[in-house]
């Protein structure tokens, strides 16, 4: 039987990767976004593809989102909680509380909305797997960007609980810690960077580089390649763990 996969944020970026790597194996994916455009480009891609549009911030979106698990899908045997937002880059005192809560929002809270729902689910199917999206700033401090790190440290420790708490139901639950991974979302964090210090955006990436021992960004390729080993067959006693995809850095930089 194949795997029946939720990924959040799953239409773009890192999500859409570990969508298109769960696929190649065969699997059931249902991809859970907010950005309806970026749904509406990938649905219909293939035929084991299911989309559909909420936020997990939203209670109630979260809980449609179940119904249509139950009905597209008969069950889930994966959930990817991959669905967060970077704030903003500033000093800790110019830094917009209204911000500070909306990362917190998303981030975390949005996390444990979704986990929560969807855990009856993995329990039902007799077992599972749960990935949750970290950072790198999950592993490190990272200056000038306060909720970003602390909501993915927070992440650390709701990944630690759950596999705690889920091991006994055969449920593996493992964080994922990415460094700089080539796209959009990484371009606009060196966009932010560089308006801080007042370094060009080039400058700011070449002390990414400076910053890891391998000499290239993430594939966010290798992620999905990853995310589909850890929900395997053969990764069936990996748990509480965090896996980081950095090239090996030094410091959240």
């Amino acid at each position: 039987m194949s795997q029946r996969v939720l990924i959040t944020a799953g239409a773009s970026g890192i999500g859409w990767a570990m969508a298109q790597a769960f696929l190649a194996t065969g699997a059931q994916v249902h991809i859970f976004d907010r950005d309806a455009e970026a749904v509406a480009a990938v649905s219909g891609s293939h035929r084991n593809l299911q989309g559909s549009v909420g936020d997990v911030t939203s209670e109630e979106d979260v809980d449609v989102l179940v119904r249509d698990i139950q009905e597209q899908m008969g069950g889930l045997d994966v959930l990817i909680s991959n669905a967060g937002i970077a704030g903003p880059t500033a000093p800790v005192e110019d830094y917009d509380p209204a911000a500070w809560r909306s990362v917190m929002e998303v981030n975390l809270n949005g996390s444990f909305n979704v986990t929560r729902a969807m855990v009856p689910l993995l329990k039902a199917a007799g077992g599972g797997s749960i990935l949750v999206m970290s950072s790198l700033a999950g592993r490190f401090g990272y200056p000038n960007r306060i909720a970003y790190s602390t909501s993915k440290w927070g992440l650390v420790g709701f990944t630690k609980t759950l596999s705690l708490e889920l091991g006994p139901h055969g449920i593996t639950v493992n964080s994922l810690h990415p460094g700089a991974v080539e796209g959009p979302r990484m371009a606009a964090v060196f966009e932010g960077r560089a308006a801080l210090s007042g370094h060009s955006i080039e400058e700011e990436k070449a002390a990414a580089l400076e910053n890891q021992a391998m000499k290239s960004f993430t594939d966010p390729a290798d992620i999905g390649a990853l995310a589909v080993f850890l929900c395997g067959p053969h990764a069936r006693t990996i748990s509480g763990q965090q896996f980081s995809v950095d090239g090996d850095s030094k410091a959240a930089q």
